[in-house]
């Protein structure tokens, strides 16, 4: 069926299109009476402003915000933080019967054009940008295209773009601790992409713990956060004579394909080998042995992102938020080192 349209409205009330534009833009020219009968019959009819026109309208909104995720788009559905991350956002604008565009892009060209090409047709009203990198060209064109934005990650690089950040140290301080405790001293971590802001915060963090317990074979190493990756490295890794006897990594997504290689390889979870995951999720709770995790809030964290968009769209001050920290989940992953 084709949706109604302004003539079907002004035919079926017998008032003008004026009339029903009047009544349906809140403007003075009709009755009270006229108005609330057509605002009924635009009901009855299923009629709804198209999201083009009210954007070019003054001071019209689309009512939709744009995200764009930079990553494969084969593997996205399987990550859990970023389905996580969406249903919160989706959950805090069905507050406000707003809508969310979602773009994957394999590159951050593509990314950018996306944002330019959003700004020049109007498409939504802001974005909110993931994975912040360091000096991160994104900042400088969204800034410029004077786009309502949140940036997930800082609190340092995001510009004059209001920022929602979580201070990982604690938590990584943990897991290196927790590990040295129960007498690990070759610790592996598998991390994100090397350029990522969150990446280096957490790599400083896991070098810094390391040394000061005392742990001189603890060093990091990158993938992409694919199972994919996550196998591939993993199998390095369990193929050296010095083998890890821990390995921390960056998501529940590479840590299950980690775990996954070492009972391929016949290493003995976590009698040889102990492993930790970042960002707890079902996937860690259902396998066996179960991950330990660091859990976060992301629901939360999707729902704080889209309100603090939100007051940027309205043009309400906006600072930067620190969410929760992250909290250690020890399970049957991991153990005191027998190798």
């Amino acid at each position: 069926m084709r949706r109604p349209t302004i003539m079907d409205i002004a035919k079926a009330a017998g008032v003008s299109k004026g009339a029903v534009s009047y009544a349906l833009n809140g403007r003075p020219g009709v009755s009270e009476q006229t108005r609330r009968r057509i605002l009924e019959i635009a009901s009855d009819l299923g009629w709804a402003p198209s999201s083009p026109a009210r954007a070019l309208s003054p001071g019209g909104r689309t009512g939709a915000i744009g995200l764009v995720v930079d990553r494969p788009a084969h593997s996205l559905g399987l990550e859990p933080f970023f389905m996580q991350l969406v249903s919160g956002i989706e959950t805090e604008l069905a507050r406000s019967n707003n809508d969310l565009l979602l773009q994957v892009t394999e590159d951050m060209s593509a990314e950018v054009a996306a944002y330019r090409r959003w700004s020049a047709e109007r498409r939504v009203d802001g974005v909110i940008m993931v994975d912040l990198r360091v000096d991160d060209p994104r900042i400088r064109v969204v800034e410029e295209l004077s786009l309502p934005s949140v940036v997930l990650g800082g609190p340092g690089g995001t510009g004059s773009l209001p920022c929602l950040y979580t201070d990982d140290s604690v938590a990584m301080r943990e897991v290196v601790h927790y590990l040295a405790a129960l007498g690990h001293r070759r610790i592996v971590r598998v991390a994100g992409p090397e350029e990522f802001v969150h990446t280096r915060a957490r790599t400083g963090a896991f070098l810094d713990a390391a040394e000061q317990a005392g742990l001189d074979e603890a060093y990091s190493v990158h993938a992409d956060y694919t199972g994919e990756a996550g196998t591939r490295t993993t199998r390095r890794l369990l193929a050296r004579t010095d083998r890890p006897t821990a390995l921390v990594y960056d998501n529940d997504l590479m840590a299950v394909a980690g775990l996954g290689v070492a009972q391929e390889m016949g290493v003995s979870v976590p009698a040889q080998l102990s492993i930790v995951a970042w960002d707890d999720s079902v996937l860690c709770r259902l396998v066996r042995p179960s991950l330990t995790a660091i859990a976060r809030d992301i629901v939360s964290y999707g729902r704080l992102a889209a309100t603090m968009l939100g007051d940027a769209i309205e043009g309400r001050p906006v600072s930067n938020q620190e969410t929760s920290r992250g909290e250690l989940y020890p399970r049957a992953s991991t153990g005191p080192t027998g190798g």
